[in-house]
């Protein structure tokens, strides 16, 4: 099966209590396709950069078997850039600088190679760059899954509702369900939310797991504790990769398997925060995988 991966691919520089970076490579595009490319070997990237991007990274994704047609160089201007820093608690961070450079015209392209695409992530952009991907498509993806953020629920509502109507699944974190809900139980913002369109709903918690919904079904995954974390960075974008590729490998959308891929997406998290940005990503191979699937199953296994 196939994935499509529309998201930004970037540049950022972090602070935590563990250290600082200068500029590494980020973006919620690239932390997916890196988490995916584990499950699935045809991922097909949309994004854009500017021509300071460093293209030994593209290389690795491509042996990685990500597609890069749609991953547009704008000559002359420069990629998005982040720099933020976080909080002892690493659960709060503060924005010190973002220039959104060629992300904020990005005209998502798809390619003709791409338009069989059998699964499609959409990686938190503006609500309407998100419809044009989906607008473009000739044909309807088996599954549609969106992230979106704080910033979009309250400056345009009226355009993600919209968007919201054309998916399938909708990922976002316990802070923003309740922003987008207006309601504070979870469980009431997910009948909420679903009433929006999305059949499926993922409510990242962070360090205290996921839940998943659908109708009257609900389940929750626990986050793996861990020593230390070095970065958060990308964790919600990399469990979705982790998410969307076991779905994609899988080709079961039962609510059991939805579980299943819940695991693997906390899985590849819990992995992406023991490094800043995505280094730790590029190091896994199938085994350490599993390794760390079955300390999940240790943890959440309980005879009653």
């Amino acid at each position: 099966m196939s994935l499509l991966v529309v998201g930004s691919v970037a540049y950022d520089a972090i602070e935590t209590p563990f250290g600082k970076t200068d500029k590494i490579v980020g973006g919620a595009a690239t932390y997916i396709s890196y988490a995916a490319s584990y499950f699935v070997d045809d991922i097909r990237l949309v994004a854009v950069v500017g021509d300071d991007f460093d293209f030994e990274v593209v290389k690795d994704l491509e042996s990685r078997g990500v597609r890069t047609s749609g991953l547009q160089v704008k000559q002359g201007e420069k990629s998005f850039f982040w720099s933020g820093r976080y909080h002892n608690n690493m659960n709060s961070r503060d924005t010190l600088i973002t220039e959104l450079n060629v992300l904020g015209s990005f005209d998502p392209i798809i390619p003709d190679a791409y338009q069989d695409t059998d699964y499609v992530m959409l990686g938190n952009l503006q609500p309407l760059v998100q419809q044009q991907v989906l607008n473009r498509l000739n044909k309807r993806p088996k599954l549609v899954a969106l992230d979106t953020m704080n910033f979009w629920i309250s400056s345009v509502p009226e355009q993600l509702k919209a968007t919201l109507a054309m998916i399938d699944v909708l990922m976002i974190n316990d802070e923003e369900a309740r922003q987008l809900s207006g309601d504070y139980s979870l469980v009431k913002a997910a009948k909420t939310i679903q009433a929006m369109g999305p059949k499926y709903l993922v409510i990242k918690k962070g360090e205290h797991g996921a839940l998943l919904f659908h109708g009257e079904n609900m389940f929750f995954a626990p986050a793996l504790p861990l020593a230390q974390v070095f970065d958060p960075t990308g964790a919600g974008d990399t469990f979705a990769g982790g998410f969307m590729g076991y779905l994609a490998k899988t080709n079961d959308l039962s609510f059991e398997n939805m579980k299943r891929a819940i695991v693997y997406g906390s899985a590849m998290a819990s992995y992406c925060v023991e490094r800043f940005g995505t280094e730790r990503l590029t190091q896994l191979d199938e085994g350490v995988i599993e390794n760390r699937i079955a300390a999940f199953k240790s943890l959440m296994h309980v005879a009653l």
